[in-house]
């Protein structure tokens, strides 16, 4: 695509088009076999020849299409741009799941303008799904709509959170996710906050709760989750930040900031 106007649906096009490309590259290569994997903030965070090669695909996608507007990317793409438009690339989220053919693992696109998030995608390639949305315009998996939990019950409540690459972190983290354990149904750790994010959307978990993100792990997947009809929010019931995010079903927003207060969860 070229001289992509900036309206909703056909940045999401462009988001799509592009998401696909980077996914398609990516399992292709992992099935072909791993040559180059190293570390980055951790000895446990782990990155592969394909985060930086699909980052590159989509970077290349999106000075083609958009020149001007401002990119963020995980492998470290960082440009101003001039056009208030700025994009949140991932290029494989849940890199260590890649890394051991896990297929829970997907590429994210989200793009902001003055009124924050715009569209936004989620490329699952090994699992068959793509999730979108549009600000205003709801959100969908495969085409199809999808609709966010409407449990009201947070004891009932499947839950969802992830964990540092710090050790010591990580110790904090399972200490506040163990006290939290006995108040909910149970908790499940799938190691891609964007497709936590997607899950919460299409009512595969009815809240996830993650400390510590990027700008680019949740920027798609926050406005799936909440054009699916899940409330996100920090901790306390502001606006979603990548230090704390909440997302869940509308009931259970409030018990939901309350338990995680009590359980010490801002803190890890």
């Amino acid at each position: 695509m070229t001289g992509v106007p900036d309206d909703p649906a056909s940045l999401l096009a462009l988001a799509v088009e592009l998401a696909t490309a980077a996914g398609a590259l990516a399992s292709e290569g992992r099935r072909a076999g791993l040559r180059h994997v190293k570390t980055k903030s951790s000895a446990t965070d782990m990155v592969t020849e394909f985060d930086g090669a699909a980052e590159r695909l989509i970077v290349a996608g999106l000075a083609a299409a958009r020149p001007h507007d401002g990119i963020v990317g995980e492998e470290g793409t960082t440009t101003a741009g001039s056009t208030g438009l700025a994009w949140y690339v991932d290029p494989i989220d849940g890199t260590t799941n890649y890394l051991y053919g896990i297929p829970q693992w997907g590429v994210s696109i989200g793009v902001a303008d003055a009124r924050g998030m715009a569209a936004g995608v989620v490329v699952a390639p090994d699992l068959g799904e793509t999730f979108t949305a549009t600000r205003g315009g709801g959100a969908f998996l495969n085409g199809e709509p999808i609709a966010a939990s409407e449990l009201d019950e947070l004891s009932r409540a499947l839950v969802a959170t992830g964990f540092s690459y710090s050790a010591a972190r990580r110790g904090e983290q399972g200490a506040a996710a163990a006290a939290l354990l006995p108040h909910v149904r149970d908790i499940r750790r799938f190691g891609s906050a964007s497709l936590d994010l997607c899950a919460v959307a299409c009512g595969r978990l009815d809240l996830y709760y993650e400390t510590g993100l990027n700008s680019w792990d949740m920027a798609a997947g926050d406005l799936i989750a909440r054009e699916a009809g899940a409330v996100t929010s920090d901790f306390v019931g502001g606006p979603v930040r990548p230090e704390q995010l909440l997302a869940c079903a509308p009931a259970l927003a409030a018990p939901a900031r309350r338990l995680l207060a009590e359980v010490g969860a801002a803190a890890s």
